[in-house]
């Protein structure tokens, strides 16, 4: 007797997100205790370097994690490699929640990393392949919106461990931490699996039958799911024509592209600085002068912010549009990042230390300009909540054809990590040697982020997986393709080939009804004049 499953995309997408929740907990699983007294005395009080080494392990293992999921993926199917994620993150927590030096640390976050690795290259996977197109650009999004309240409630939770005397603190932060990766493991045992992935290795009862639940409430004769068979059987057989994939095979003629593309988006999600500024947010709060609980407490509202404003990119992001929420969310993020540096600049000045710690070299004394700062900064998290967050995994889990795709989300996600990992190490030695210009350059990179996909990412909102395929093999120009007619470019491309064969077909034809041309053995040559 087969087990019940559940086919509610809405569903499907709320316990598979809980991937996303793991990714949060890592991102405020530190800062809550990155300037508190008892942390820094257990592992010695660690440096700019030494403590970016901690916050960057995690993103390490994120970073292989990512490089081998879609390998992962393509064998054991969508959602058993994100049940694999959960099982490595419960490790990577327990070792944490026991740990007893840096070292125990750093390898337990490095675990945990791998795990989120696979959880945030294949979770968006999942959603794309199992969602209706009308509203898939909202379930994928629903990925950064679990990442959001992961990281919210994993801060609060550190936060009241704060209040716990000795190394229990954090060690109890870190152990909860666990909960999450067994509610993943259970409750992804109730839903279905990828019916794209099953299409791919001719399992085409399971998928059909998936598909009409998702789409159809079950009706097989449901136009919408007859559309859609049709397309993953086109998609499928195309993708038979090709050897299985390797990452060499993202840089071949026509993907090369869309794989820059997809690399260069998740590279441009870090280079805003919205990670960096989650990891060491109550670093920022300390140089506008909040100290001690008042700081932490004040810093956490940007969490909270993060969260709520997540919530109208999914409500509207399949009818905005992936384009207009990256060219203006990247605008908007530049100018709050701008203000927030000149006010440093010209309000603040250098000290040696902040509160005990030299990492922390700028004090911003004025009470109105350290409060205008702290605005520029939830202004900039209701900004990036808003646009990148959500836009940019919806986006990458998007572009590429149906046998490239958990490959090359697991590849372009690997940027991602890797840079993650990279601004990690950064940003303690730039807060202590460059202070508020840190802010300066991250604001650089939103002009050129903005720049870059006005000129070459492609609208994909309210297309199929299949009509975006069309889109990149007609190489139309990405400022073109939200009015672009996109199923009569395919009818059209459809026709011309049909075109083509019977034109071949109508030479080999004639060529075989011409008769022969006999030369006569016994006839001589015209005598020449």
């Amino acid at each position: 007797m087969r087990a019940p499953k559940i086919y509610n995309p809405y569903l499907v997408a709320a316990a598979a997100t809980i991937g996303g929740m793991l990714f949060g907990f890592d991102i405020s699983s530190v800062s809550a205790f990155v300037d508190n007294e008892t942390y820094r005395e257990f592992f010695n009080y660690p440096d700019s370097t030494e403590q970016g080494g901690i916050t960057a392990s995690m993103a390490g293992g994120s970073f292989l994690g990512s490089l081998c999921a879609g390998f992962v993926s393509d064998k054991l199917g969508r959602k058993y490699t994100i049940q694999l994620g959960a099982i490595i993150w419960v490790i990577g927590a327990a070792i944490q929640c026991s740990v007893q030096n840096v070292a125990q640390l750093v390898c337990g976050r490095l675990i945990a990393g791998l795990a989120i690795g696979i959880c945030s290259s294949q979770v968006p996977v999942y959603l794309a392949e199992l969602s209706p197109k009308k509203i898939r650009g909202r379930l994928v999004g629903l990925f950064q919106w679990a990442v959001t309240w992961g990281i919210m409630i994993m801060f609060y939770i550190s936060y009241g461990c704060t209040f716990i005397k000795g190394p229990s603190s954090f060690r109890l932060a870190w152990g909860i931490q666990m909960i999450p990766g067994f509610l993943l493991l259970v409750s992804l045992l109730l839903f279905p699996e990828s019916p794209r992935w099953l299409a791919a290795r001719d399992r085409w009862e399971e998928a059909i039958d998936i598909i009409s639940h998702v789409q159809g409430k079950g009706d097989v004769e449901d136009a919408d799911v007859q559309i859609e068979i049709q397309e993953l059987r086109e998609a499928v057989r195309i993708d038979r024509l090709s050897k299985d994939v390797t990452i060499f095979d993202l840089f071949a003629k026509g993907s090369r592209v869309r794989t820059f593309v997809g690399m260069s988006g998740q590279i441009w999600q870090q280079l805003t600085g919205m990670n960096v500024m989650m990891y060491y947010v109550v670093y920022t709060f300390a140089m506008a002068g909040y100290q001690g609980n008042v700081g932490l407490v004040s810093s956490s509202i940007q969490y909270v912010i993060n969260v709520v404003m997540t919530v109208p990119a999914l409500l509207f992001i399949d009818s905005w549009g992936r384009r207009p929420l990256l060219i203006y969310g990247a605008c908007i993020m530049a100018v709050w990042l701008f203000a927030v540096s000149g006010l440093m600049a010209a309000h603040g000045h250098w000290v040696p230390e902040v509160n005990g710690n030299p990492n922390i070299r700028w004090i911003v004394p004025g009470k109105s300009a350290a409060k205008a700062i702290i605005a520029c900064n939830y202004l900039f998290v209701a900004t990036f909540a808003t646009t990148w967050g959500p836009g940019i995994w919806i986006y990458v889990s998007e572009i590429f054809p149906l046998k490239q795709r958990a490959v090359a989300n697991g590849f372009c996600g690997a940027w991602n990590w890797i840079f993650n990992f990279a601004l990690a190490f950064f940003v303690p030695p730039a807060f202590q040697n460059i202070q508020w210009q840190t802010y300066i350059i991250f604001a650089v990179f939103s002009v050129a982020m903005a720049a870059h996909v006005f000129l070459m990412f492609p609208e994909t909102k309210g297309k199929t997986l299949e009509e975006i395929d069309i889109i990149w093999a007609e190489n139309i120009k990405p400022w073109k393709t939200a009015n672009a007619d996109v199923t009569e470019l395919a009818a059209n491309r459809d026709l011309a080939k049909q075109e083509k064969t019977k034109e071949v077909e109508h030479m080999e034809h004639t060529a075989n009804t011409v008769p022969p041309v006999t030369v006569d053995p016994t006839a001589q040559d015209e005598p020449k004049v």
